[in-house]
This record gives C-alpha cells, structure tokens and sequence, in this order.
C-alpha cells in the first residue's frame, strides 16, 4: 500500500488512457494519489478528478513558472476552491529560475501570497524550487511558513539542505531520480532523512524511474521509487511503504 502524493493525473498526457493508468496504479497496490493542479486548467481538471475518485486527493495553487499570469482573481478563486474537503495542500509554489517566463520578483511576490494563503487555510504547503534554493528557503523562514509546515516536492538538494528543511517544519518527498543510475545527492538523502519526515512521489508524467526512463510517468511506478528508498536504507518495502503512507497521511490529514 502506497501514496503517490504528487501527479499530474490532469495532464494532457493522460487524455487518453486515464481509467487505464489509474487501474495499474490499483493493481500495483498505489491506493492513494494526490493530484496537483498548478494553473487554470490543472485546477479545473484536479477539481473534476477529486469529485470523480475517491482514493483521489488535490493540491492547487500556482507555478512560479506562470507567476507573471497571476492575479487577483485567481486567487480569490483558489481561495475559494480551497476550502473543499479534498484538497489537502496549497502548491505546487515557490521558484523556478530555470524558465525565464517570470521575473524573479514576480515570483517571491506569489510565492509569498500563496503561503500567507496556506496559513490562513490551515493547509500545508507543497513547495516547487528549481536553481532557486536559498531564496526558498530565505520566504519560507521570513515569511514563518513553519506554521503550517508542507513537503519539498520532488527533492534534489544536498543533506546539509535537507536538514534546513526539515528544521522549518518541512519534509522531503523522492521521485523516479532516485532510482537514477548517477543520481549520487538522492540516494544520498534517502539514506539520510529521518524515516519519520520522508514521503514518495510520481511527479508523472515527468521524471520517470528507471527502468522506464525516457517513457511516460505514472502512478503505478512510485512503487519503483519505493523499492529503490527501501534497498539503500537497507529495510524491507513493507516498512517503507508503511512509514511514508503513514506520514503522508500525517502531512495532508487524509
């Protein structure tokens, strides 16, 4: 039994097959999955999966990708969908500085606003940072996010960070790079962070796991993520899945 706390099931990528992906994910005992919605037609789309599923869950808020195209009206209308039962997070936010699109200011002006919505939410938050670490982790201490505390999605930073993270009330959550043959910082973090403060994660379609790599992502495969946590840190899978469920659950209050 496994969450796969973060997947884009509202991706263009699955407008053919969903019923199928979702059906493999079952099978491979992957009883839970959060959908995250990250712009105005994510949003619509996870809102419309939570209603349809339900073993499905959803996350929305804004990309710092797309910070430029945020607006007021648009967080009124996240504010307002926010409050539905399923949604257990505000995100995936935070920044980008690996895409031009939107200026830097742009984005820890959004970024900010989306926290200051989390904590008066009462919602973790789930947190995007690509090439923008210590400014990411400079708001969430300015801006107290440890209130609410959230995970780091998809995390690619070293140890040293990782302990930052976690000191702000934060946990870590690992995908497809982990099974990555020359991935040495993950593996080296899924040795490293406390069993206690650890989740899995899909981020399909993108960053599928080896063996698959190069292929489209999907739910089923967090098990793969799962297996590979579970062999460097030298435990069974059973504990594992077991652990990151339970904290996942702990996390979104599922």
């Amino acid at each position: 039994m496994l969450i796969d706390t973060h997947v884009h099931l509202n991706a263009d990528q699955y407008d053919e097959d969903l019923q199928q992906v979702i059906d493999r994910a079952l099978e491979a005992r992957i009883d839970r999955m959060i959908v995250v919605g990250f712009d105005e037609k994510t949003i619509k789309r996870t809102m419309e999966l939570i209603e349809q599923y339900d073993f499905v869950y959803g996350v929305i808020g804004w990309h710092p990708v797309d910070a430029i195209d945020f607006t007021d009206d648009y967080y009124d209308w996240i504010k307002e969908l926010a409050t539905h039962d399923k949604i257990v997070a505000i995100g995936e936010m935070g920044l980008d500085y690996h895409w031009d699109k939107s200026p830097k200011d742009v984005q820890k002006e959004v970024f900010r606003r989306q926290i200051a919505l989390a904590k008066e939410l009462k919602k973790p938050i789930v947190i995007h940072n690509r090439e923008a670490t210590q400014d990411v982790v400079d708001i969430l201490k300015e801006e107290n996010a440890a209130e609410v505390g959230g995970v780091m999605h998809s995390f690619s930073g070293s140890t040293e960070i990782c302990d930052e993270i976690l000191k702000l009330n934060f946990i870590i959550s690992l995908g497809g790079p982990v099974t990555f043959k020359n991935a040495r910082q993950p593996k080296e973090v899924a040795q490293h962070v406390p069993l206690d403060k650890l989740i899995v994660e899909t981020d399909a379609p993108y960053l599928t796991p080896h063996p698959y790599r190069g292929k489209r992502n999907e739910p089923a495969y967090v098990k793969l993520v799962a297996e590979q946590i579970a062999e460097l840190r030298g435990i069974s899978y059973e504990a594992l899945a077991e652990a990151t469920t339970q904290n996942a659950e702990r996390l979104f209050r599922l």
